[in-house]
């Protein structure tokens, strides 16, 4: 994760407790992104520029330091956002905005909502959720059975919260306005609200 954001530009420090794991992660990282101590200690928060942070995500395997890590962030450093790794799903239910806390990541949760929309949906696949869940930038293929197969989109009884961004045929992207009539191997791109 943290190669992904330096690569993206993103100016990033690791706060590392654990001697063995900053020696490991020392060979991977630019040692000036590596910062020993506890993101429990406003002091270490401190001295790695909390200050000057967009963003503090706290992704410990313990879910008691990432909410004292949020919650100092946040209410004694007004960082603008945060976002929380929950390891115990049983702890869920403290990781609110009135913890300080914008997003939480629940492994667990994350990983049984994606395996059921999976059932569930079929060839739907989610490529990104939006607003922190409520929307989703979902993708589909047309099968030649389909119901959509050779109509227009005028033509679909599409829910209200759903709108068709893109779709791609034969590697071309097409806008699809009123008139553009679906055909099969058509992927199509929607945003879909979390209550359809």
């Amino acid at each position: 994760m943290t190669g992904l954001l330096l690569s993206g530009g993103h100016r990033v420090k690791v706060i590392e407790a654990s001697r063995k794991e900053i020696s490991r992660l020392q060979h991977d990282l630019p040692i000036d992104v590596l910062v020993p101590g506890s993101g429990t200690d406003p002091d270490v928060l401190e001295f790695a520029g909390v200050h000057n942070a967009d963003v503090v995500a706290a992704v410990t395997g313990e879910d008691e330091n990432n909410l004292v890590a949020i919650s100092l962030a946040r209410y004694e450093f007004h960082v603008p956002r945060t976002i929380a790794r929950i390891n115990d799903p049983k702890n869920a239910w403290m990781f609110t905005p009135d913890m300080g806390v914008d997003v939480a990541l629940n492994q667990a949760d994350l990983m049984g909502h994606m395996i059921a929309e999976e059932m569930s949906l079929g060839d739907m696949v989610t490529l990104i959720k939006l607003r922190k869940g409520q929307f989703s930038l979902v993708e589909e293929k047309v099968d030649s059975r389909a119901v959509a197969s050779g109509k227009a989109v005028r033509q679909l009884n599409l829910p209200v919260r759903c709108v068709l961004v893109a779709v791609i045929r034969k590697g071309e992207l097409n806008m699809p306005h009123d008139d553009f009539v679906l055909q099969p191997d058509d992927e199509v791109l929607a945003v879909v609200h979390a209550t359809m």
